[in-house]
């Protein structure tokens, strides 16, 4: 193995700091200075179009590929249609489904079984709420998890103090679980907050925000890590290309178009 692909392993301890989780991403560890600090919970937040969930994808492709099992929980849109949108990228191999180093699960299918799918949640459900990630968690034995997208959870939750305490209460349990979590915030393309509720951000250990600027009439995507704890990072704003190869940063002048969206 050589050392350029000894350092891409999914997880590589840091000097004087702890184990990190590479994200896989061409220039996205480096502005993590290595990647996401294991156990981290990230708010992953964007408008629509913004490359969320192919960002999350292969963060989750990645892991599976360096032989840490992944987890993708799908909330607002069925995981079949994630799967068949993500057969156009090099970076997925359906075989890692097949080999159930990935697994896709409906988040609703579970809740349905455990006749926790309801309109709206009260505080007397949080625990089962909670208990049937973590339980999907254990169940796939993952080390990454993403959640796409946790404002679908939080909109059944009707006030801040409910957000609060569930989010709050998710986090802690993802971590004691293991797992390195991507939570994909929906937010309106001028929303000046990063997240739907006002409260996420705030209970996540890091934010990434994905958006979308005009520049010569061309509507390009950026990235921007806002924090990141246990890590120092860059805080500059990057540009991204969705490429079939998978998310790259590029120097702005070089970014083009391409890859499925």
């Amino acid at each position: 193995m050589s050392p350029r692909a000894k350092d891409e392993r999914a997880e590589a301890p840091q000097a004087g700091r702890g184990p990190r989780c590479r994200t896989g991403i061409e220039g996205l560890d480096k502005v993590l200075n290595g990647g996401i600090p294991v156990g981290n919970n990230v708010l992953l937040t964007g408008a629509c179009g913004t490359g969320k969930t192919t960002l999350a994808a292969e963060f989750l492709a990645s892991g599976a590929s360096a032989g840490e099992p992944g987890l993708y929980l799908a909330v607002t849109e069925q995981s079949q249609k994630v799967l068949d949108n993500l057969s156009g990228y090099e970076f997925f191999d359906g075989k890692l489904v097949d080999e159930k180093k990935l697994s896709f699960v409906d988040l609703h299918a579970v809740l349905e079984k455990l006749q926790l799918d309801k309109v709206e949640y009260s505080h007397s459900d949080v625990p089962g709420l909670i208990g049937a990630v973590t339980d999907a968690v254990k169940q796939a034995g993952a080390k990454r998890v993403v959640i796409d997208s946790v404002t679908g959870v939080l909109l059944h939750l009707r006030t801040r103090e409910l957000i609060r305490d569930f989010m709050s209460k998710l986090c802690r349990r993802l971590t004691e679980a293991g797992a390195t979590t991507l939570l994909v915030s929906e937010i309106a393309p001028d929303e000046k907050r990063y997240s739907s509720f006002g409260v996420e951000e705030a209970v996540a250990d890091g934010i990434v925000v994905l958006g979308n600027v005009e520049q010569r009439g061309y509507l390009l995507r950026t990235l921007h890590v806002v924090k990141m704890r246990g890590t120092p990072h860059s805080r500059s704003r990057y540009v991204i290309d969705l490429t079939p190869y998978g998310i790259i940063i590029v120097p702005l002048l070089r970014s083009s178009t391409g890859g499925p969206a």
